[in-house]
């Protein structure tokens, strides 16, 4: 038996040919596959409620327990099938073993889905004998199907990540392969199992061997549907930038009013601190620098609190980041990057503060060769660190989902209507909200054009895809 295992798992799906598989494992000594261990409707396989002495309610109990018992039974080496839909609790113990053998068995998710909906409408799911064989054709239905691939490809994901990111390896077998005894024999050496066999078992048939236009009644309609799947992610955005925590201890909240403002950086902050001490004029400063705990003491003290964010038009927030952060000198200047950003990357930038010298003309050049500087570093093509007051918008409020996400998202250009809402979601009186101050020492209005649009569009696409932003409207 296996130096390596203490037992195996076979990752799969419904109609992935699971149920061959185990027959064949089973045909070799020492290797004991128990079926659907943890199926939540049943134990093993289709209506049995028990196994090897524990039932449906004690497996819920402890579902350890079971395949603990299933190890102590096997002469050799124990497995079961897992489903992406079966007990959590268990992928998350042998996800995390190494001594359980990873299996993952694939089907094209096509022909899974055809014969799954065969097997539904003829009530057959496994097929003994061709003379017992029932057969139908089934419609394609394209929302459904897209519903399926995504689930599948997210659990595939899943395990790849995690067999990735835990130094582990599993041996990944097809569906087609099943019928190949050499793989199978390959597998079975994975298994520490050093018998070869000569020929598969031949107790489950193949079902529904005709060409898939055969099973199908609006053949000519699903292929147009499967036209339209980006098999190759042709159209997704692609996106190195390094995930952001939740940021807990950027958090602003008002002393008594129950209202939570989680910033992202850049965006309005100023005015909305001052609208935050606006509801409680009687305190003197707002609640900030919270920990995760003294976080969660606050939501727990403040019964129907309102926690929210903002965005801002890409090209607004950072031009306004530019200019606080960047070009302007004072406390809150990043020299370092500066300094490197005149003589490295060449930006027109003046060596002090900006003076009579430094014109609009400079000013726009300045701004558009710091986007360019800012698409390289999202994409992780800088030294320079994706500083969160230019970071997508979209990653820090994914960013904030590892804590808590906010109940409301407001739209920068929207504000005064959103918190006016907040106000009166938590029984306060809404006050004016002020204007954030101007930038200097241009406005964006001022140097905002086509090339200035395109260089912001080209840095931020997740952003413009994700919150649907267009060109900007001064």
């Amino acid at each position: 038996m296996s130096d390596a295992f203490d037992y195996f798992v076979i990752f799969a799906e419904m109609r992935t040919g699971s149920n061959f598989l185990e027959e064949n494992l089973n045909a070799y000594p020492g290797l004991k596959c128990w079926g659907e261990a943890f199926n939540p409707a049943f134990i093993g396989k289709s209506g049995q409620t028990e196994l090897v002495g524990i039932g449906m309610a004690a497996r819920e109990a402890d579902p350890l327990a079971l395949l603990g018992t299933l190890r102590e039974r096997t002469d050799g080496l124990a497995g079961f099938r897992f489903f992406h839909d079966h007990d959590p609790r268990v992928l998350t113990h042998v996800l995390g073993d190494s001594r359980c053998a990873k299996i993952v068995l694939t089907r094209n998710p096509l022909d899974s889905y055809v014969s799954r909906k065969i097997a539904s409408a003829t009530g057959q799911w496994r097929l003994g004998d061709l003379k017992d064989a029932r057969s139908a054709k089934v419609r394609f239905e394209p929302g459904e199907f897209q519903e399926l691939l995504d689930e599948l490809k997210g659990f595939q994901r899943f395990l790849q990540r995690h067999l990735q990111t835990t130094g582990q390896t599993a041996f990944y077998i097809s569906y087609d392969d099943i019928q190949d005894i050499e793989v199978l024999n390959g597998l079975a050496r994975f298994l520490g199992v050093d018998t070869p066999r000569e020929k598969t078992t031949q107790k489950t048939k193949v079902q529904n061997p005709a060409r898939i236009e055969d099973k199908v009644v609006n053949y000519a309609e699903m292929v147009s549907a499967l036209s339209a799947i980006d098999h190759f992610n042709l159209s997704d955005t692609p996106n190195f930038e390094p995930a952001r925590g939740p940021a807990v201890p950027s958090y602003v909240a008002a002393v008594r009013t129950p209202l939570l403002y989680m910033p992202v950086r850049g965006g309005p902050e100023r005015a909305v601190r001052n609208w935050l001490s606006a509801l409680d004029p009687e305190e003197e400063a707002l609640l900030e620098g919270f920990t995760q705990k003294s976080l969660r003491q606050w939501k727990r003290k403040n019964k129907g609190h309102r926690s929210f964010t903002v965005i801002a038009h890409p090209a607004v927030r950072l031009h306004r980041s530019f200019c606080r952060y960047i070009l302007n000198l004072g406390p809150q200047t990043y020299r370092e990057i500066r300094d490197m950003l005149r003589t490295t990357y060449k930006l027109p930038l003046p060596v002090e503060a900006p003076d009579e010298s430094y014109g609009v003309d400079r000013h726009r050049e300045a701004f558009r060769k710091f986007a360019d500087f800012v698409r390289g570093n999202l994409n992780g093509q800088t030294s320079v660190r994706v500083d969160g007051t230019w970071a997508s918008q979209s990653e820090v409020v994914k960013g904030f989902a590892d804590f808590s996400l906010p109940d409301l998202i407001l739209r920068e250009e929207d504000l005064s209507a959103g918190i006016g809402t907040l106000a009166s979601a938590v029984g306060s009186t809404a006050v004016a909200l002020a204007a954030e101050p101007e930038d200097t020492p241009f406005a964006l209005s001022e140097i905002y054009d086509a090339d200035i649009e395109e260089a912001v569009r080209a840095a931020y696409q997740r952003d413009y895809m994700m919150f649907g932003f267009g060109p900007w409207k001064a």
